[in-house]
């Protein structure tokens, strides 16, 4: 029975060579020219850090670019507050990763509203589609990829006949 897997996940290789160039236009920048401004990644969070809290904005915009051209969605971020003491401000944000499960339900939700002849099970962090047709699969990509409601970006992927 043909079948395919809703996920949401970011290529951690693509995301450290984000993170390499926002720290290469830094360095070079010169309003940042004698500053220890930089971007630390972890795995699973980035941590912005700067003289002042201006300057976090600023690298914030530095590192939206850089995802955007290498084609990761900054939805997928989710800054945090930025803690500032007299020498230095900092700002940790969370990557997120995988379909969390109020998701998954409105996704198996909206599946199941769209009366197309196809089910949707919750698998994890990823939601598995499955069909007796192709066709009927290729409509609920077109169908989730066109929700406006869902505010993480989805990839489809793993699809057998």
């Amino acid at each position: 029975m043909p079948s395919f897997d809703v996920v949401s996940e970011i290529d951690q290789h693509e995301l450290t060579n984000a993170v390499d160039q926002a720290n290469r236009e830094i360095s070079n920048r010169f309003d940042f020219k004698g500053t220890k401004s930089r971007v630390e990644l972890n795995e699973k969070t980035l941590k912005l850090l700067a003289p002042t809290e201006f300057q976090i904005t600023q690298i914030l915009d530095i590192l939206y670019t850089k995802f955007a051209k290498r084609q990761i969605d900054v939805r997928t971020l989710e800054p945090g507050k930025v803690t500032s003491n007299l020498s230095e401000a900092q700002q940790e944000i969370e990557v997120k990763q995988g379909i969390d499960k109020e998701l998954a339900k409105k996704l198996v939700k909206i599946v199941k509203e769209s009366k197309l002849k196809v089910q949707a099970a919750i698998q994890g962090d990823q939601v598995r589609i499955t069909g007796k047709k192709r066709d009927d699969l290729q409509d609920a990509i077109a169908m989730l990829r066109a929700e406006k409601s869902i505010e993480m970006p989805l990839q489809f992927t793993n699809f057998r006949d």
